[in-house]
């Protein structure tokens, strides 16, 4: 077996590799393309259980079931690279899906919605209205005039003295609706003061964390 697809499997299903035994419905591996699209990246090992052992695959179809999911069920057409293993006589499937510059990604769902997913741990979630409004945000040609007002100086002050807030107590503390506290998250985001840190089961917001040489 190659040292680099045993390294690989090694490491287990993350945030940034995902194991296939095989493809049999490309709206449900569209997820994740969009997933790791959304997020930081990642490989899809197609040909391999979940707990690691190599089941292999006839690469044709599966490659041809992973092609129809980025382009006919994933807006935009989400890129790709594929390489073939061999391993022990069995063959399997490595994708490489990059992050997208411009984000979202929408896969298409069985009741035609077109949804966004993120990739967190070994698991694709789906995006909250935040999240899409923040890419929406990021990706506007247009400026942004920041209101630094009573609710931006109670959250920052807020974040101070705690490591995170939620988006629902950051509404209820600041005595505001659900909206407008997302509009006000989001712009903080935007303008550096605060960053967004993604849970299985929730999202989180704490104060930047400023890197070498940043004030």
């Amino acid at each position: 077996m190659s040292r680099y697809i045993q390294h690989l499997i090694s490491q287990g299903e993350h945030q940034q590799l995902d194991f296939k035994f095989q493809v049999n419905d490309s709206r449900k591996i569209a997820r994740t393309l969009v997933s790791f699209a959304n997020t930081d990246g990642g490989k899809l090992l197609i040909g391999v259980k979940d707990n690691g052992v190599v089941a292999g695959v006839h690469t044709d179809e599966e490659f041809h079931m992973v092609e129809a999911a980025a382009t006919l069920y994933c807006k935009p057409e989400i890129d790709f690279a594929c390489r073939q293993w061999a391993v022990d006589g069995k063959h399997i499937l490595e994708f490489d899906i990059p992050a997208l510059a411009h984000k979202p990604a929408f896969s298409l769902a069985e009741d035609n919605r077109w949804m966004a997913y993120v990739r967190v741990a070994d698991q694709n979630i789906l995006a909250t209205p935040l999240q899409i409004k923040l890419w929406n945000r990021q990706q506007s040609p247009q400026g942004m005039l920041i209101k630094y007002g009573e609710s931006e100086k109670m959250l920052l002050s807020y974040l101070a003295a705690h490591s995170s807030i939620t988006l629902g107590k950051f509404s209820r503390l600041a005595k505001t609706p659900r909206y407008r506290a997302e509009n006000i998250l989001v712009n903080l985001i935007c303008a550096g003061l605060i960053e967004l840190v993604q849970e299985p089961d929730t999202l989180r917001f704490r104060l930047r964390e400023t890197g070498p040489g940043e004030e």
